[in-house]
């Protein structure tokens, strides 16, 4: 397959339904979107191959097509693969993930959520394709610029969807390298995490701006949508190869897993959290306190540290938090501006 377009509009994206209605009604929607490019085709087995070119993405009926002669094709792809379905049930959700598929939607489907996801695909296609710490792979060079340049951007488009401005991604990252520092890890590992840890909320992209602008309480419908971005972010990232793409979906994944088994949406406990998620979920609320969002306005660094030292061995690992609490407070404080923290 070749380079993916630099406009998502002009993808190759194929719709692969064996019911004709559904099909060409899915497609005239990607048409509406602004799609240029929309086939068509009845036979799962053309996921890898419309027209005998391969797409930049395939949306892939569920509802009737998904059995055993097709999973083998979806796994071994090397196209993005969206499953369309009207089973929302754990059991629905289960069967597509066993089936390799990157991401699914849900019947009846809105016009805005099919164009977030066909583009979330196409990001993901793009990131399997950096592959910067392969043999052969010159990071101290060119491609490591690249790469930065690349992460920073993904991580302020996350940043831009939640509360337009992309400094809370990079503040978490720098604040989560220092931390690790504190705990006396390495420092390949330190850099790795700050590169990483800005990447903790892309799966925000697939949230409602309304829920996530939202100045009020959210309600427990909201608040279980609000829950899936991790999944999502996990989702975008999942084939990466590079290390710091892997340990971002790692961090995506677990940041909002709690120490006592409580948190979402594994709900893993201790040490079966990776320890960049257990850094960054510390990093991440910090952050957060100490700075204004819709619902509520920014706490003092104080009572921001006192909550998260409240919140050891529940909330957070009590070795994170008690590093943490190492780092001097006028650094904690300056964390609230990222130049002054970088610097």
């Amino acid at each position: 397959m070749s380079t993916l377009p630099p406009d998502p509009l002009s993808a190759r994206v194929s719709v692969i339904d064996a019911d004709a209605v559904r099909r060409q009604a899915l497609s005239a929607m990607l048409r509406g979107a602004g799609y240029h490019d929309v086939t068509e085709a009845g036979d799962p087995r053309a996921v890898m191959s419309v027209d005998g070119t391969a797409p930049d993405v395939a949306l892939l009926d569920l509802d009737d097509t998904l059995h055993a002669d097709v999973e083998p094709l979806i796994a071994g792809r090397q196209v993005p693969v969206i499953g369309v379905t009207s089973d929302a049930t754990p059991a629905g959700r289960h069967r597509a993930a066993r089936a390799g598929l990157l991401d699914f939607i849900l019947r009846p489907i809105e016009p805005a959520e099919l164009q977030m996801r066909v583009n979330n695909a196409l990001a993901s296609a793009c990131l399997r394709r950096t592959r910067p710490d392969q043999p052969g792979s010159n990071l101290a060079a060119t491609d490591a610029g690249t790469v930065r340049e690349s992460l920073s951007l993904l991580a302020a488009v996350a940043d831009f969807h939640d509360d337009d401005t992309d400094q809370h991604a990079h503040r978490v990252g720098l604040l989560s390298g220092a931390i690790a520092r504190a705990l006396g890890l390495s420092e390949d590992y330190a850099d790795m995490l700050a590169q990483a840890a800005p990447l903790h909320d892309i799966g925000k992209v697939g949230i409602s701006r309304r829920i996530l602008l939202k100045p009020d309480k959210l309600s427990p419908p909201e608040w279980m949508h609000m829950m899936q971005h991790v999944d999502i972010g996990g989702q975008i990232l999942a084939s990466a190869q590079s290390s710091v793409l892997h340990l971002a979906g790692e961090i995506a994944r677990t940041h909002h897993e709690r120490w006592d088994g409580s948190g979402y949406t594994a709900g893993l406990a201790g040490e079966e959290i990776p320890i960049g998620g257990r850094i960054v979920a510390v990093a991440d609320v910090w952050d957060t306190l100490t700075h204004d969002r819709p619902y509520r306005k920014a706490w003092e660094p104080e009572r921001a540290l006192t909550e998260i030292r409240s919140q050891a061995g529940a909330q957070f690992d009590p070795a994170v938090v008690e590093a943490f609490s190492r780092l001097d407070l006028k650094t904690l404080a300056a964390a609230r501006d990222v130049n002054q923290l970088a610097a």
